[in-house]
C-alpha cells in the first residue's frame, strides 16, 4: 500500500503532518508484523469517531506499558495518532489530562520527538504543568505466602538445583532435623515426614530465603532477603529514558517509563561529566528498580541506571548499558541459572545486598554484561529473554 493511499482518510491537516515527519520507510514499521500495526492504528485515527474524548480512556489504557504504539521507535502510527488527537488534548485542563497519565506522557513524549518538531507543520507545543501532577504512592508489595506443596520429590529436586554459594543453607537446615530428632523421639512415620519436611526447609534456605518455622514449610515468601545475597534479589528491568533535564552540578534528572501504572520513575544521575545529552535521548536502559530511593539535590531519585565504567576508570570512559533490541518497557531482567528466582521488594541498605554483589559485576570479551560468582568464578550474563545485555564499548569494565 501506498503512503497516498495510507494517510488518504486522515484529515488534511494532521495527513500534510504525517507525510512531512514520515521521509523514510522505517516510519511505516521495521517488520511485516510492525508495518501491519501501523496500518491498523493509522486506520483506527482516520476514523471520524477516533477524535472524541471517549478515545482517550482506552488509549489510556493501552499506553501504560508502552513508549509508543508500535515497535521501539516512533512511527506513522505515532504522528497519526498525535496529530489527530492534538486538537482535544490541547484543550483538556490540568484535571482532564491528569486522568490519563499514560496518554499525557506519551503525548508529551511525542511532540518532542526531533523527527516531530523539524516538520514544517508540526502541530504546536502544549504545554502540560506536570510539576502539579497528584503524586502516585508508589507501593512496596507485601510478600506472597505460597500454600504448602505436598510433592517431597519436587522439594528434594529444588534442593539439589541449588547454587553452591547456598551450601551453608543447606547444613543449617540438616543440622536443626538433626537436633529436632534427637529431642522429640517419634515413630518410623514421623522420622519420615522430618526428614521430607527438612528437605522442603532446605530449598528456601539455599536460595536465600527464610527456611524455619511454618512460612519454610510453606514456602516462605517469595522474594525474602535473608540468607547469604544473591544476584537474584536485585530487581533489574529494562527502562525507557522519555525525559531528562541536565542541570549545572553535573547531574541528570531522568523520567524514566518502567510500564508502571504510577507512570515514569524520577531518576537523578550523576552522568552530565560523562555522557553527551544526545546518547542519552530516547534510549532504552537497564534501571536497577528497588533500592532505597535518595534524595539527590532536593529531589527524590527511584531507582539507578546501570552503567559500565571502563577499566581504567571514569577517565577511560561511562557508558549505558545497553538491553537487546526487541525488548518492552518493564521487561525483567535476570541473571542467567537464576532464571526461577524472584528479586526482593526493596533492597535493605544495612544488609548491602547490592555492594556485596556489585563487585563481580563485569563486562566480557564479548562485551556481554555479566556477574562472576566470588566464590565458583561461575559466569552468568546479564540478559532479557531476547538476549545479553551489552556495552557497546568496554571489556572487563565495572557495572555500577
Amino acid at each position: 500500500m501506498s503512503t497516498t493511499s495510507l494517510y488518504a482518510n486522515l484529515p488534511d491537516s494532521v495527513r500534510d503532518f504525517v507525510a512531512a515527519s514520515s521521509k523514510d520507510e522505517s516510519h511505516l514499521g521495521q517488520t511485516d508484523a510492525e508495518k501491519k500495526d501501523v496500518t491498523s492504528w493509522i486506520s483506527k485515527a482516520s476514523d471520524a469517531s477516533f477524535a472524541s474524548n471517549s478515545t482517550l480512556q482506552s488509549l489510556n489504557a493501552d499506553l501504560v506499558s508502552r513508549t509508543y504504539l508500535v515497535g521501539n521507535s516512533i512511527t506513522a502510527a505515532d504522528t497519526a495518532v498525535y496529530g489527530v488527537l492534538h486538537p482535544i488534548i490541547s484543550k483538556l485542563s490540568p484535571q482532564e489530562y491528569y486522568s490519563v497519565p499514560a496518554l499525557t506522557r506519551y503525548f508529551d513524549h511525542v511532540q518532542h520527538d526531533p523527527t516531530v518538531r523539524a516538520a514544517p507543520n508540526a502541530p504546536s507545543l502544549v504545554t502540560f504543568d506536570l510539576e502539579g501532577a497528584p503524586k502516585q504512592e508508589r507501593k512496596v508489595e507485601a510478600p506472597v505466602k505460597k500454600k504448602k506443596e505436598k510433592a517431597p520429590e519436587a522439594a528434594a529436586g529444588a534442593s539439589t538445583e541449588a547454587v553452591p554459594a547456598a551450601d551453608k543453607g543447606k547444613k543449617v537446615a540438616a543440622a536443626e532435623e538433626t537436633s529436632t530428632a534427637t529431642e522429640q523421639p517419634a515413630t518410623s512415620s514421623g522420622k519420615k515426614e522430618k526428614k521430607e519436611k527438612a528437605k522442603k526447609e532446605a530449598a528456601p534456605a539455599a536460595s536465600g530465603k527464610k527456611g524455619e518455622g511454618s512460612k519454610a514449610s510453606g514456602g516462605g515468601a517469595a522474594a525474602a532477603d535473608s540468607g547469604d545475597p544473591i544476584p537474584s534479589m536485585i530487581d533489574l528491568r529494562v527502562g525507557h529514558i522519555s525525559r531528562y533535564i541536565p542541570t549545572a552540578d553535573g547531574l541528570y534528572v531522568e523520567q524514566i517509563d518502567l510500564g508502571e501504572p504510577e507512570g515514569p520513575r524520577t531518576v537523578i544521575s550523576g552522568l552530565v561529566n560523562y555522557i553527551p545529552i544526545e546518547r542519552m535521548r530516547d534510549r532504552y536502559i537497564v534501571a536497577v528498580c528497588n533500592l532505597k530511593p535518595a534524595n539527590m539535590r532536593g529531589i527524590k531519585s527511584h531507582a539507578m541506571v546501570l552503567c559500565a565504567t571502563s577499566k581504567e576508570g571514569k577517565e577511560g570512559g561511562i557508558e549505558l548499558v545497553e538491553p537487546p533490541a526487541g525488548v518492552k518497557v518493564g521487561e525483567r531482567v535476570y541473571f542467567e541459572g537464576y532464571e526461577d528466582k524472584e528479586p526482593v521488594s526493596q533492597l535493605n541498605p544495612k544488609k548491602k545486598i547490592f555492594e556485596t554483589i556489585q563487585p563481580g559485576f563485569i563486562t566480557l570479551e564479548s562485551h556481554e554484561a555479566a556477574w562472576i560468582d566470588p566464590a565458583t568464578k561461575s559466569v552468568h550474563r546479564i540478559r532479557t529473554k531476547e538476549g545479553v545485555c551489552m556495552s557497546p564499548s568496554f571489556v572487563g569494565a565495572s557495572l555500577s
